[in-house]
């Protein structure tokens, strides 16, 4: 599922947070371990990938990255909210210089909060804080999970900038 366009991404937010000497951890939940496998993906990781986790559950976002229950009320999963508070745990609790958080409905149906499949929200924190939402329109399970990966490169690649 890592396809070319994933690598190609993750290798130029590699060399980028390489070029700046900075860290990247991850919170991911609907992309289950996508984001995190593209950025190991490309050699020389190590230099900037400090960890991340597959946050599906509420008990993995506790215990996995410290999210606190003031921070998990702040706003339902699959927020933009929700999605910034995974990226600040991630990051706070693996001391980097950047956090990601991602959580939606990969499908084929979706969530129980009435989001559609292909739907995801997405954030990134570091010395900005930015967010977007990614709806696909489409049920395929394995092409959201894509989908969901190769948006939160592009939003910590136009972060790096």
């Amino acid at each position: 599922m890592l396809n070319e366009e994933l690598l190609q991404l993750a290798a130029c937010v590699g060399a980028r947070l390489k070029e700046r000497g900075e860290t990247v951890a991850v919170a991911e939940s609907s992309a289950g371990g996508l984001i995190s496998a593209a950025l190991l993906a490309v050699p020389g990781a190590s230099v900037y990938f400090r960890g991340g986790g597959v946050v599906y559950t509420t008990a993995a976002k506790h215990r996995l990255i410290g999210m606190t229950d003031t921070a998990m009320g702040r706003a339902r999963p699959a927020t933009q909210t929700h999605a910034l508070e995974l990226a600040r745990a991630a990051r706070a609790a693996l001391d980097t210089d950047w956090g990601i958080g991602e959580t939606g409905a990969a499908g084929p149906d979706g969530n129980r909060y009435g989001d559609p499949a292909g739907h995801a929200s997405i954030g990134v924190v570091g010395s900005t804080e930015q967010s977007v939402v990614v709806d696909t329109g489409v049920p395929d399970r394995p092409e959201n999970m894509v989908a969901f990966a190769i948006a939160a490169l592009r939003l910590l690649e136009t972060a790096l900038r």
